[in-house]
């Protein structure tokens, strides 16, 4: 053993190190809890995970060298507090994004989204959608490449939302009833080709519209805090539905879970592509709206877009309103038979939904209070869905995940 002593202070370099190598687990957690905005400081943060306050910051750190977060170089103290400022962490606004694609009956679109379900970048959508899922997906995968060489920003992978149930493991679009695809087209095989002949670097994932706008609603919009999260929308045709338990996505054992689409609310009403009669999915979306109100649909805009405005525009048309009372009790008489079944903490409505939810709140409250057992069922708070493009944010969140699983091998 050599006489020679070591020119380092004792313990300095080596504890800090292994403050880090401590920490190292605690990054994805870290970088979830500023991701879904429950870490606005890094104080919050030291609580939350449950470290030291040398390990909270060189957590912080860590995610800061990855180019993910911001942590303010000299925190300031609020106006009154009391005791040593914290450091506020907020995410990178130059840091890397995910593509999200989606596509619906009226057309398909791509976005970059950052951290945090900031959308960066939106490609001009399109209208028209060819019945060959490859033409489509390479489009649209096109598109945001295009987003992506225009902003120079670094990509960690994509994610796609399709109005279909996706099975899993092996990601079929077991239904896209409203497209003119063919049932079972392997959308994420696909999808991954597109990414991979792109050029794209990362991950590729595809999952069921719906979903992802609960889940992206649940990390960053109207569902955050909820334990137990039921989401019911409109799609642009078509009801898809959606539960997000312990904040997990609950897609079932082969991702065909909460199809409520083909929930029978009106068992004399209109056939469905499912071959029952009286589905929510013929029963409240957009057709079915503008059918009961004697409009016919034109083809300047989107269905969605159709419906909505006619109940902005002329709720007070008695046969608009007549329409819209027909749609609140056949949707509330839907989710009261949810609400008996899951019993969830909140019930959160998009698209045509949603609408139908700001024209009479107190009517689909009382239908759904009425027919769900027992008052607390009956009390479920029923929210609207408060993201502009929620499926585009979720189909990012697929992408995200890796990401939020483990930074350092996912940005290696």
């Amino acid at each position: 053993m050599s006489g020679k002593a070591d020119p380092r202070p004792a313990g300095k370099g080596t504890t800090s190190r292994t403050r880090l190598d401590r920490g190292r687990g605690a990054l994805g957690p870290a970088l979830e809890l500023v991701h879904t905005g429950r870490a606005p400081t890094r104080a919050v943060l030291t609580a939350e995970l449950g470290v030291t306050r040398a390990t909270a910051g060189a957590v912080a750190a860590e995610l800061e060298a990855l180019g993910l977060i911001r942590v303010d170089a000299r925190p300031g103290a609020a106006a009154g507090s009391q005791g040593r400022p914290s450091h506020r962490l907020s995410i990178a606004e130059d840091g890397p994004v995910a593509l999200a694609a989606q596509v619906h009956a009226d057309g398909f679109r791509a976005a970059l989204v950052g951290l945090g379900g900031r959308i960066v970048a939106t490609a001009p959508g399109c209208e028209a959608v060819d019945a060959d899922p490859a033409k489509v997906l390479g489009s649209v995968v096109a598109a945001g490449a295009e987003l992506l060489r225009e902003t120079g920003r670094r990509c960690v992978g994509a994610g796609l939302a399709v109005p279909s149930a996706v099975t899993e493991p092996e990601g079929l679009a077991l239904n896209p009833l409203h497209l003119a695809w063919p049932a079972g087209a392997p959308v994420r095989e696909i999808f991954t080709e597109q990414v991979r002949a792109a050029g794209l670097p990362g991950p590729a994932f595809a999952a069921n519209d719906i979903n992802l706008a609960a889940l992206a609603e649940h990390r960053h919009g109207a569902g955050r805090g909820s334990r137990d999260l039921l989401c019911v929308a409109t799609g642009h045709r078509g009801v898809g539905g959606a539960l997000v338990l312990d904040g997990r996505l609950h897609s079932g054992s082969s991702g065909l879970a909460l199809e409520v689409g083909h929930l029978a609310v009106n068992p004399e009403g209109r056939p469905c592509h499912c071959g029952s009669h009286g589905c929510l999915d013929v029963e409240t979306d957009p057709l079915a709206l503008l059918t009961a109100a004697g409009r016919a649909p034109g083809p300047e805009m989107s269905l969605l877009k159709q419906a909505d405005d006619l109940i902005r525009g002329q709720y007070a048309d008695p046969a608009v309103r007549a329409a819209v009372e027909a749609l609140i009790d056949r949707l509330g008489f839907g989710l009261a038979g949810l609400v008996n079944i899951l019993n969830p903490d909140r019930i959160i409505l998009g698209g045509l939904h949603r609408t139908l939810l700001e024209a009479d709140p107190d009517r689909l409250r009382a239908v759904v209070a009425d027919r769900s057992l027992w008052g607390r069922s009956g009390g479920v708070p029923i929210l609207a869905c408060t993201l502009d493009h929620n499926s585009l944010v979720g189909a990012a969140e697929l992408a995200w995940q890796p990401v939020l699983d483990d930074p350092l091998a996912a940005l290696a």
